[in-house]
């Protein structure tokens, strides 16, 4: 049986996203909103609410218990000064927690994810059972010789 260690990450999240477009809702601020500090401009992915939240959860399944501070800390990036042509040293920069905390929000609505008091959040069986049942169809998809162990 494959788990979500398993599967690629790009593609096990791809597939989590088209299963969850249906159940997360994009805000209509969400496409007027940088992700980050470090952004200049907002994405431009059509379905960027699913892969994100696809991402969170994947993340969340792997680290968690986790909170909104540490997922802004991963999902930042690198700023430099206040213009893109200075020669100034990079600084790290965090992520949006509004989008950060918005899609936690959402999947735990949805039963993917709960909140476990003073630990930060946690993936449920629900969520875990969606991400590697999902992976065992990535893997199956992409037949590679080397993990047709898991499938």
């Amino acid at each position: 049986m494959a788990t979500l260690y398993d599967a690629p990450a790009d593609e096990l999240i791809a597939a989590v996203a088209e299963k969850l477009e249906d159940e997360l809702e994009t805000p209509e601020w969400a496409e007027f909103a940088k992700t980050g500090a470090s952004r200049e401009l907002p994405p431009e992915q059509e379905n960027f609410w699913a892969i994100r939240g696809a991402s969170l959860l994947r993340k969340v399944a792997m680290d968690g218990p986790v909170g909104v501070d540490r997922l802004q800390n991963a999902y930042g990036g690198a700023k430099q000064g206040t213009s893109r042509y200075r020669v100034r040293p990079y600084q790290k920069t965090n992520a949006s927690g509004k989008v950060i905390r918005t899609l936690l929000q959402q999947l735990e609505e949805a039963g993917y994810i709960l909140t476990q008091e003073g630990q930060g959040r946690a993936v449920t069986g629900e969520g875990r059972s969606l991400l590697d049942t999902t992976a065992g169809e990535v893997i199956e998809a992409l037949d590679r010789p080397e993990l047709e162990r898991y499938a």
